[in-house]
């Protein structure tokens, strides 16, 4: 039996139900031959009340980065998970993230680790829901065109509840009231969220550098009920969409195009047939055609499941998810 030393940093709801799933899923590494021992958990506060497996250590002191095969970022932010896996990375170390913030704003950094296949983000885009492993696999046989995608479950939400009548501001305080959304929530309403996950997911089928500063960012903070009743009362719904084309048409030459910004769709839209409550994407290519995927964008333990799925990954020997290049 292999063992594999794993350190997590962070605990919060993610971080809990990755190491939950860890031990839940026990038998399925000891059916490949190996025993996860968790090294360590990076925390502010060790005296936090935490649904952990009995015997969990958790510390404020990262020193045990250094006994570790491979690392979980659960912590969010930026700078601070930087600063700490940059080290480890050039040591030639895996890290598994959900960061989306982390990829798109400093790519530049992180490229070079990511072809190298130490990086593996599955759950930074679509949490649960697999879109970066087929994008980053079997759809490069295809000739990408375009795709649309709603990626932010906070705006999702507000904009259904309009739909049912509440303004704008009631509905982001129920929201906000549920967990749904941060206070201040400028990175759901504004679209920035979104907009990070489509600068991770431009790396993949268009191209490899893709900058965040590319996408065009519009919120949903404007939208009214009146846009909401006008867009109802034509057979269309306004959903906050993430699209990436090629400016001048598919087939053409020219520069990619990312947006973030409110759309009236059709009611028969495969954003909107989707289901209340669901991310969803609808990836098209010349010889695959349309694909729709769908499924749950958010929450702790959809989540982990994609976080965990990308540590047998690695057991098994797959690469992490390496770009265009």
């Amino acid at each position: 039996m292999r063992t594999v030393t794993v350190g997590v940093l962070g605990s919060g709801t993610v971080g809990q139900d990755v190491l939950n799933l860890i031990e839940r899923r026990e038998s399925v590494f000891s059916d490949m031959g190996v025993k996860i021992e968790i090294s360590g958990v990076l925390v502010r506060d060790v005296n936090k009340v935490r649904d952990v497996p009995p015997g969990t250590r958790v510390t404020t002191d990262p020193g045990f980065l250094q006994e570790c095969g491979v690392v979980i970022e659960a912590m969010g932010g930026v700078d601070r998970p930087l600063e700490m896996l940059l080290p480890y990375l050039r040591s030639g170390r895996p890290v598994i993230t959900a960061n989306k913030a982390l990829l798109a704003e400093r790519w530049d950094v992180l490229r070079e680790y990511a072809l190298a296949g130490s990086l593996y983000y599955e759950a930074s885009v679509m949490a649960g829901t697999p879109v970066i492993g087929p994008m980053s696999t079997v759809l490069r046989a295809s000739t990408f065109t375009r795709l649309q995608a709603v990626l932010n479950g906070t705006c999702l939400y507000i904009l259904n509840q309009m739909e049912e009548g509440r303004d704008y501001a009631d509905a982001l305080a129920g929201a906000q009231a549920l967990g749904y959304a941060e206070t201040p929530p400028t990175l759901d309403v504004g679209g920035f969220d979104t907009a990070h996950k489509l600068a991770v997911l431009a790396r993949f089928c268009a191209d490899g550098n893709f900058p965040y500063s590319a996408v065009e960012v519009q919120g949903i903070e404007d939208i009214t009920q009146k846009d909401i009743q006008d867009a109802r009362a034509a057979d269309e719904r306004i959903k906050l969409v993430a699209e990436l084309e090629r400016q001048g048409g598919a087939g053409q030459t020219g520069q990619w195009k990312a947006t973030v910004a409110p759309q009236r769709l059709p009611e028969s839209h495969p954003l909107c047939t989707a289901g209340a409550g669901r991310n969803a994407l609808v990836y098209e290519g010349e010889e695959c055609g349309m694909l729709i995927f769908a499924g749950g964008g958010a929450g702790g333990m959809i989540t982990a499941s994609a976080m965990v799925g990308d540590l047998l990954d690695w057991v098994i020997g797959f690469p992490g998810h390496v770009p265009l290049h």
